[in-house]
């Protein structure tokens, strides 16, 4: 079977559903594992040692199967030891919040894609706007103001990273993702590693070990995330990049082995890496 976008395969595998209701198919092996990685998940139980600052329960909207945006949510959620369903509905679910159709019974405006998360009668998008909301609430954030401003804006940084590694994809257009790879490899990366580790270096209220502030952010979990996505989609630039910046690649080890996280990602709950926001292309990997 040729390789499938995440939707072309969702809508194969419900084609080929309503096909063997008829007794015309058998459900193809790629549909059963489709279906599978598309079922419930919710959060392990956590150390009772540590607890987030709020009992709250939180549901993430997201496309099951891939961890995409929704795990940067995800990870803020593991790391405050958050209280959380991912996608009870499946994909079902999120059709639905961003059908044209869909009305939100408490007045929430419409959803223009995952992301979304569910905070009791509070329905909200866009992958930043939520770690926004989450982060005083899971105590992912200083105290005051200006610290809240600076993991948002460091965090906006990151997730700038993360979209323009999208857009290195193709689809039919090759020799167009080419160029465009090129010049994320040789210059893009460089320049955001660069601009991370300055980050680092001045945040002298932690030695820098985090980003913002003395403690761990939601800024530390998403660059965590980025970083890692990049080991996937691009594993020889980063192996000759990352090394360069001392701060960063200390950065992301120290973020991989806090307790909760190394938990999580050691869980069949950490989603695999395949066809969404990280993919790896080996001629795109190359200098």
């Amino acid at each position: 079977m040729r390789s499938l976008t995440f939707f072309q395969l969702h809508r194969f595998c419900k084609q080929r559903t309503l096909s063997a209701s008829a007794h015309i198919l058998q459900p193809h092996p790629t549909c059963t594992q489709h279906h599978l990685s598309s079922s419930y998940r919710t959060m392990s139980t956590q150390p009772a040692d540590k607890k987030a600052k709020t009992s709250e329960q939180y549901e993430l909207i997201y496309w099951p199967g891939i961890p995409g945006r929704g795990e940067y949510i995800r990870l803020a959620l593991e790391e405050a030891g958050a209280n959380y369903s991912d996608t009870p509905g499946g994909v079902d679910e999120v059709t639905k919040h961003i059908s044209p159709d869909f009305k939100d019974e408490n007045g929430n405006p419409p959803h223009f894609a995952p992301p979304i998360l569910r905070s009791g009668k509070l329905l909200i998008s866009q992958t930043p706007n939520i770690l926004l909301y989450l982060g005083p609430r899971l105590g992912l954030v200083p105290e005051e103001e200006a610290g809240k401003l600076h993991v948002n804006q460091v965090t906006l940084t990151i997730l700038d990273l993360s979209n323009e590694a999208h857009d290195t994809h193709y689809e039919d257009q090759k020799e167009e993702s080419k160029r465009k790879a090129e010049d994320f490899r040789k210059n893009r990366i460089p320049k955001f590693f660069g601009h991370f580790e300055r980050v680092l270096a001045q945040n002298s209220a932690s030695s820098s070990h985090f980003l913002v502030g003395s403690d761990i952010s939601y800024a530390d979990t998403t660059l965590f995330q980025v970083v890692d996505g990049l080991k996937f989609a691009f594993p020889k630039v980063l192996a000759k990049e990352l090394p360069k910046y001392k701060l960063l690649s200390a950065h992301y080890e120290r973020v991989k082995e806090r307790p909760r996280l190394k938990a999580y990602l050691s869980s069949d709950r950490r989603q695999k890496y395949s066809m969404g926001l990280y993919r790896h292309y080996a001629e795109l990997d190359d200098e």
